[in-house]
């Protein structure tokens, strides 16, 4: 059933966007609705604050990042856990954790999100 579902993956919920002005809150609540898994983002090691965007939580980063403020990031179902933090940090220069659905326990980089989203890896 494994490589079933990883084939499904490249086809359910095809993509995930996340544009800048997105508030922290909204792409939270976006990501646990896609793949039912919890998205922590940091900045620094603090928690964001929910009501910021991107965008603004981007300008106080000290890392060098150039996106725009129009640049999505797209994220995928068969994509790995590790991949798509790091599409994070290179894209707005925010941490974020990709955790189990309770937000207890964060989950192994070397699977796909939609493995994560599945339980599978525990």
């Amino acid at each position: 059933m494994g490589l079933l579902n990883n084939i499904k993956d490249h086809f359910t919920n095809a993509e995930f966007s996340v544009a800048p002005n997105k508030k922290v809150k909204t792409v939270c609540a976006d990501f646990k609705k896609t793949f039912g898994c919890t998205l922590a983002i940091y900045k620094g090691s603090v928690l964001a604050d929910p009501e910021m965007t991107l965008a603004a939580l981007n300008k106080k980063t000290t890392k060098d990042v150039t996106t725009k403020s129009y640049d999505e990031l797209k994220i995928k179902a068969s994509m790995k856990v590790g991949e798509a933090e790091k599409l994070f940090d290179k894209t707005f220069g925010l941490t974020v954790q990709i955790k189990d659905p309770e937000g207890k326990k964060c989950v192994d980089n070397k699977l796909t999100i939609g493995q994560a989203a599945r339980g599978e890896g525990k």
